[in-house]
């Protein structure tokens, strides 16, 4: 018998090793998307989640937002028991009622909008603020209700309202439901306007889709974070359909007020004195 036929003399362990646990280290440290410098994460927290070496913009989770940005234990949360449903009975790679089932699981969300009354240098606010970490801060029937009675409920406080934006756009799941948002929201802006109270929209990273095409383009005051994409279409979409390259730059802030779609780019750090000032100014 051939000597590579035989029975090997070191018994070999058939055993299944268990996998490896997480590393004490994972969660510490973060990557800039921008300049790729390795930032300890505590350190980028405590900067609002903007780069300290390029002043990049990383996304900030919307109850942070509201926390650091209003007045300390001012927020009063609203609506937070209201949840999508599935009327259509959508299903594409898994259904729709699965996916709303362990977003919700995983991010402790009922949908992609928290919305509430704060104060922001002791002016109260009609306030919501999109997580767009729950399937990309589409705007389906709840949260289109949701940002609804934002507006209503400054308009009935007499208060001014604030959103700020982070979505893809409607939610195809709920099909004609989440494109009917758009005119919903749209007329409980024009509702509140006759308060006199303004509608200050701060529109992040990034903001698209019909929650840009309503909404988020009728401020009173729109402002928009550095280096955001804000629009309707994406680039990518206007290329292949205009068979054209677009500009550099095209639908980022500072190309939407180069082109006067916004009134200015406020830094993340500036933005809650900007805020305050626009209220003691028209609130």
């Amino acid at each position: 018998m051939a000597w590579f036929s035989k029975k090997p003399r070191i018994a070999v362990d058939t055993q299944q090793q268990p996998e490896p646990g997480p590393s004490r280290m994972e969660g510490l440290w973060a990557k800039c998307e921008s300049c790729d410098e390795i930032i300890y994460r505590q350190e980028l927290e405590k900067h609002w989640m903007v780069c300290p070496h390029c002043d990049h913009h990383h996304p900030w989770n919307a109850r942070a937002r509201l926390a650091t940005l209003l007045d300390p234990s001012s927020f009063e949360e609203f609506d937070k028991e209201l949840e999508p449903q599935d009327p259509l009975g959508f299903s594409d790679s898994k259904k729709y009622k699965d996916r709303l089932k362990s977003t919700r699981k995983n991010l402790e969300e009922n949908d992609a909008f928290v919305a509430g009354v704060g104060r922001i240098g002791g002016h109260q606010v009609s306030v919501g603020a999109f997580v767009f970490e729950f399937m990309g801060g589409s705007m389906g029937s709840v949260v289109g209700e949701k940002v609804t009675r934002v507006f209503e409920r400054a308009h009935e406080l007499k208060c001014s309202a604030l959103i700020f934006s982070a979505s893809g756009g409607a939610r195809m799941q709920e099909g004609i439901f989440s494109l009917m948002q758009m005119a919903k929201t749209s007329a409980a802006i024009a509702r509140f306007r006759t308060g006199n109270k303004p509608y200050i929209s701060v529109l992040l990273h990034p903001t698209t889709g019909g929650v840009a095409a309503s909404f988020s383009w009728l401020g009173d005051v729109i402002l928009a974070e550095p280096k955001a994409l804000i629009g309707f279409a994406g680039p990518r979409v206007i290329e292949q359909t205009i068979r054209q390259k677009l500009p550099e730059g095209f639908q980022r802030s500072e190309f939407l007020l180069e082109h006067g779609m916004i009134d200015t780019i406020v830094n993340r750090k500036d933005l809650r004195a900007k805020l305050g000032q626009i209220l003691g100014l028209l609130g």
